[in-house]
């Protein structure tokens, strides 16, 4: 693949597009970390996004889709193809008892609008950093809600470019997943099911959750949220913790001394920094107390080159 060549094709398909080649993507992250994109595509609209996923596939090109980038870790090596990034797509409007976000809004701006409109369902969202898109890929939750509990439909691209509407019972959600990825298709808008209630009690509760967030979370670094799933019938942070590992660090990267669920950037960290800590918490984890950590964070790209 030229990367320069498939930017000019891009340009002639995608004229409102943004288009950049060998962009880093430290940049696109909250871990503040990760290798360039061949070519990264900034769709303005619906159909650039659709029309971009269709050229993917028709050119047998790679194809890697990035929100926020709040719980991804992109290797040091970067990543080939192309990179989809939805943040431009950000729209969020009410109907009825409905909101409706495009996938590159933030699933916390979808919450306040959600409050300010007066309807009740997306207040656990209100500290969830990614975008809507991200949310519906891996049914976040927070506080004991989860994005299924209020998600009605979807509408996605397949990986050969076709629109279709999904019902919320088609994704199969489960605990901090969907099928979005394996049936290769990409969510451009969702819309969630609410309740009417009052400004006030759904402030009340938002103001709550948002305290609690800023109290036991390590904000003040870049990270990619919680790593680790929760492991049945127990709590990640609570055996990282247990397992004496706050404040160990591998270059740059640290486990969290506020949140031991939290592996933060203090220093510069690479992402091999930050895989290597991970793997160590759960080498460490499952040594004392036999339990796997699976992480939460998904890992993409490439590693970088051996010198």
């Amino acid at each position: 693949m030229n990367n320069q060549n498939v930017l000019n094709e891009l340009r002639s398909i995608l004229p409102s597009a943004e288009l950049k080649i060998n962009e880093p993507l430290n940049a696109h992250t909250y871990t503040r970390m990760g290798g360039c994109a061949d070519v990264l595509v900034f769709p303005n609209t619906l159909e650039d996004a659709r029309a971009a996923v269709e050229y993917a596939y028709q050119s047998n090109y790679p194809l890697t889709i990035l929100g926020k980038g709040s719980n991804v870790i992109i290797q040091d090596g970067g990543i080939r193809g192309i990179v989809l990034n939805l943040s431009s797509l950000k729209a969020i409007q009410k109907e009825e008892e409905k909101v409706i976000a495009q996938a590159g809004a933030r699933i916390i701006d979808a919450s306040e609008f959600a409050r300010d409109s007066k309807l009740s369902g997306l207040e656990f969202a209100c500290g969830i950093p990614g975008s809507v898109g991200g949310a519906v890929y891996m049914n976040a939750g927070a506080y004991g809600g989860e994005i299924a509990d209020c998600l009605e439909s979807v509408l996605a691209v397949t990986k050969e470019g076709k629109l279709v509407k999904l019902t919320a019972d088609e994704l199969d959600l489960s605990y901090r997943h969907s099928n979005v990825e394996e049936n290769g298709l990409l969510v451009l808008e969702a819309t969630f099911k609410l309740k009417v209630g009052e400004y006030e009690d759904i402030k009340a509760i938002m103001d709550d959750l948002t305290e609690k967030r800023e109290t036991k979370q390590p904000l003040e670094y870049p990270s990619c949220g919680s790593v680790f799933k929760r492991p049945p019938g127990l709590f990640a942070g609570k055996l990282i913790q247990d397992s004496q590992l706050q404040g160990t660090r591998i270059g740059g990267a640290e486990v969290s001394k506020k949140h031991a669920g939290f592996i933060v950037n203090i220093d510069n960290a690479t992402a091999t920094d930050y895989l290597d800590v991970i793997h160590h918490v759960q080498q460490t984890v499952k040594e004392k107390f036999d339990v796997d950590l699976e992480r939460e964070v998904r890992v993409i790209g490439e590693p970088p080159e051996k010198p």
